[in-house]
């Protein structure tokens, strides 16, 4: 009698699963956006480091899909970002600019309000959606997150390291204290510490955006969960801290990863593994300025400020154990194409005026079809085009400064052509032995330029 009082329970519980799950299945699908702040392509174990622990990440890849290929659109925060909303070149709708590079705490611009973000057009397709972290992309009203289609918003503004305390020393990032920098931390329309306690800031991130799930377990969400870390001045939770052979910044890094473990588990609990496409990605390259508190670029050449692949390459990891086959995916992509990716996921249709710079992955990701929509890649310098890839080959017109600082932009007397799957550390140049080659990719950039209408920037006020 006591087996059978026993077994019912389990058999209704088991039914609530089941239901649970084939109801959340019939929902549009969730997604979630992780997007870290000077990560580097060789930072996580998954894509080589062989002392920094990310067992969270590594099993991420492995039941999902790590791309190798992967790009950002600007080499720093604030463009890139732009970029990821609304898959727009930064320099198409002024987020890009050689006299501020990025948005500053007295910036008067931000993101253009005509622009419509990934969130608006999921809100208009009754998604919840949420961010959690950093912005960067307009501190004033009009620019904030909930004004730009988030329903609710949790993090910083801007960088971790501005609103530095009168007196302070370039130094001083390298042994940070919380008071060194005046940091709001934010509820949506609200500054609810300051400065913000960037010690707990990857935990309390990580407990919003797990809440925010479970709030929103029976609705199709979209959440935006944007670290403020590795970005210099690193802090690590207590749980971390001096726990990473690698120092501090494999403590930071060894957090960022647990985060990512209680997202995935938090899906996984609730049933929503089986609906929820995760995404895990970086806004440019590591920041080698700061040597060994900042991350590393792997086999490739340069950093974060630079275009070269070091700063502008990028991990990317697509996790979705019931929608995808797992592999390794060697074809281009980019932080331009997430937008219409998930558009098209959601068989959401993208408004007309919309017209990005992206490409429907799907396809290539999902249906594991052998196509690549996206074949070619514009890196800019701030207004300048750096360098464009076509295939495999990358052709230079612009140098400068491998580790992004000082910045110091000259034109190549030729350009310099590499070709990435032979050379991805780009160090031998065969213009010379490619002439055909470099026309072709200099024809796309003409027909590139012609597209392009100069606008107003919108950093340099």
């Amino acid at each position: 009698m006591k087996l059978k009082l026993f077994f019912i329970p389990l058999v209704l519980l088991f039914t609530f699963f089941q239901l649970n799950a084939q109801s959340s299945k019939k929902r549009k699908p969730n997604f979630i956006v992780i997007y870290t702040d000077d990560l580097g392509y060789g930072d996580l174990g998954t894509y080589g480091n062989p002392v920094i622990k990310t067992p969270n990440l590594d099993r991420m890849a492995y039941e999902g899909q790590k791309w190798t290929n992967f790009y950002v659109a600007s080499n720093v925060c604030t463009p890139s970002r732009a970029a990821l909303m609304t898959g727009k070149l930064p320099v198409r709708i002024g987020m890009e600019s050689y006299k501020r590079r990025v948005l500053f705490p007295d910036s008067k611009g931000g993101l253009p309000e005509a622009e419509l973000t990934i969130a608006e057009i999921l809100k208009m397709n009754n998604y919840q959606t949420a961010l959690v972290g950093k912005w960067h992309l307009g501190h004033l009203k009009q620019f904030a997150p909930n004004n730009n289609g988030f329903d609710y918003y949790f993090g910083i503004p801007y960088s971790n390291d501005m609103d530095r305390k009168a007196g302070s020393t370039f130094e001083k990032l390298f042994t940070p204290e919380i008071e060194d920098f005046n940091v709001p931390l934010m509820r949506n329309n609200e500054i609810i510490e300051r400065p913000a306690n960037q010690n707990t800031i990857t935990q309390r991130y990580t407990e919003e955006s797990v809440d925010f799930i479970k709030r929103n377990k029976d609705k199709s969400f979209f959440l935006y969960l944007a670290h403020s870390m590795p970005h210099i001045p690193l802090f690590a939770g207590k749980n971390f801290k001096d726990k990473s052979i690698r120092g501090l910044y494999g403590d930071v890094i060894e957090e960022l990863d647990w985060s990512v473990g209680q997202v995935m588990k938090t899906l996984k609990e609730l049933h929503l593994d089986e609906n929820t496409y995760v995404i895990f990605t970086s806004d440019n390259g590591p920041w080698k300025l700061f040597k060994e508190q900042g991350g590393s670029s792997g086999l490739l050449f340069g950093a974060k400020g630079t275009s070269y692949e070091g700063g502008m390459r990028v991990p990317f990891i697509v996790w979705a154990p019931s929608n995808i086959k797992p592999k390794v995916e060697m074809k281009m992509g980019s932080t331009l194409d997430i937008l219409p990716t998930l558009c098209s996921l959601a068989k959401i249709e993208i408004p007309n005026q919309v017209k990005t710079d992206g490409y429907d992955l799907s396809p290539l990701m999902v249906q594991n079809k052998d196509v690549n929509p996206r074949n070619e890649m514009f890196f800019y310098h701030a207004t300048d085009l750096f360098a464009a890839r076509l295939g495999d080959y990358k052709l230079y017109y612009l140098k400068n400064n491998p580790i992004g600082y000082p910045e110091k932009i000259e034109k190549l007397e030729k350009p310099q052509l590499f070709n990435l799957s032979i050379d991805p550390s780009e160090q031998y140049d065969i213009a010379s032995k490619n002439e055909k080659k470099v026309e072709e990719i200099n024809e796309l950039v003409r027909k590139h330029k012609a597209g392009m209408i100069p606008v107003k920037s919108n950093l340099e006020d």
